[in-house]
């Protein structure tokens, strides 16, 4: 099995004027094979900084991080990112941006892979098109296509949908529940949106900050695809937001007419 991720007592700090601060504070996480993990936690919680480590963006920490049991040292194709921003190239069209991490590859070999993951995004006939052309929503999509092309075993998403206006945000919630039930990916997702979470994860890891430390994971033992409208769904989200002192008081009330 691949795309099994461990991260085994992490931890990492900064040093600033001279003085160290940590961020992240022994962590132990897994995402098994084929996994959707949700991140949420308050800002300046370490999430970013942990998905960079597993990235191998930044390798000065301490523990392990280990992918199908092997070390992770530096970037590799085996990974895959998708940030908050898309991050397209404006002057390329969205073949050319999905075709970018593919310049090993002839061109005959190329286009296949990118005409079967625009077509997996629903973007199939804009190949031509710029960024500029394109909705929040379809540029967002040209970035997962790009991120998945390169057949990674492993998806990390740092906020993917944050910058999407509320509609578009739940519809591309759907659409990525689809590729990752068809891709059979692991994803680990980083979101401040506990409704997210809830709607994608089939657990939900809680951070809190300062150094950032793992309080709880709870397991989303809800049926897919998952009816936000659902008692069971609203009780798992009313705890989740109780983990963060957010949830909503009952007071009894008294009315008179």
């Amino acid at each position: 099995m691949t795309g099994q991720l461990e991260v085994i007592g992490l931890s990492k700090q900064f040093i600033i004027e001279q003085k160290p601060l940590p961020v992240l504070c022994n962590i132990n996480l897994s995402v098994k094979s084929g996994e959707f993990v949700s991140i949420i936690g308050s800002s300046g919680c370490g999430k970013t900084t942990l998905l960079r480590i597993i990235l191998g963006l930044d390798t000065d920490y301490e523990g392990q991080v280990l992918l199908n049991g092997e070390q992770i040292h530096g970037t590799g194709l085996e990974r895959g990112v998708v940030f908050q921003e898309h991050r397209l190239l404006p002057w390329l069209t969205v073949e050319d941006n999905v075709a970018f991490g593919l310049r090993r590859l002839a061109a005959a070999e190329r286009a296949p892979l990118i005409k079967r993951h625009l077509a997996l995004v629903g973007l199939g006939g804009f190949e031509k098109a710029f960024p500029y052309q394109l909705s929040g929503g379809m540029a967002q999509r040209v970035a997962i296509a790009r991120a998945l092309v390169n057949r990674p075993e492993l998806l990390l998403l740092d906020e993917p949908l944050g910058a999407l206006d509320a509609l578009t945000r739940i519809y591309m919630q759907e659409e990525l529940e689809k590729i990752w039930r068809k891709e059979k990916i692991s994803m680990l997702m980083i979101t401040h949106d506990v409704e997210e979470a809830i709607y994608l994860g089939d657990k939900v890891v809680i951070m809190s900050s300062r150094p950032g430390l793992i309080k709880k994971i709870i397991p989303v033992e809800l049926p897919r695809p998952r009816d936000r409208g659902s008692t069971d769904f609203a009780r798992l989200k009313e705890a989740l937001l109780e983990e963060f002192q957010l949830g909503v008081p009952k007071l009894d009330v008294e009315y008179t007419i």
